[in-house]
């Protein structure tokens, strides 16, 4: 009888996750959420509000350090862009727009995008911090550094 045939040996494979299932893991861990829909959710919401954010090159650029679902949220409607939010406004508004208190709000936000700042290059998200407003660079995981007055 060879491995691949045994009974117990195939009952404990693991099925492969594509990078967007990782993506998902990575934000379900990060969030200590119960079931992977919840963390999906999450993504969702997350990533498409912080598509009309973003400039459209910076955008593309993130997109593409992405799986590509997750690319697809991101890009959303690529001429829906926002008004520009510091990253609180950013918390506030979702947290309006789904019925859910800002501090759980926050907390979905940077288990999302403290997620994504795992997979995308750190100049990359040097550069967007940069071009966002204030109060994204914690929802990412890093610090924000304010300089002297």
């Amino acid at each position: 009888m060879s491995l691949s045939s045994s009974p117990t040996l195939a009952a404990t494979r693991l099925p492969v996750l594509t990078s967007y299932e990782r993506l998902l893991e990575a934000v379900r861990y990060a969030g200590a959420y119960p079931t992977r829909e919840r963390a999906e959710k999450s993504v969702r919401l997350v990533l498409a509000e912080l598509g009309r954010q973003l400039p459209s090159s910076e955008r593309e650029e993130l997109a593409a350090s992405l799986p590509e679902e997750a690319a697809r949220l991101l890009a959303g409607d690529a001429t829906d862009h926002a008004a520009p939010m510091t990253g609180w406004s950013f918390v506030k508004t979702l947290a309006t727009r789904t019925g859910t208190a800002p501090a759980v709000m926050r907390w979905d936000v940077g288990s999302v995008l403290t997620s994504v700042a795992g997979l995308v290059d750190p100049d990359l998200l040097t550069r967007l911090l940069r071009r966002l407003p204030s109060g994204y660079a914690l929802l990412f995981g890093r610090a924000e550094l304010v300089p002297a007055a």
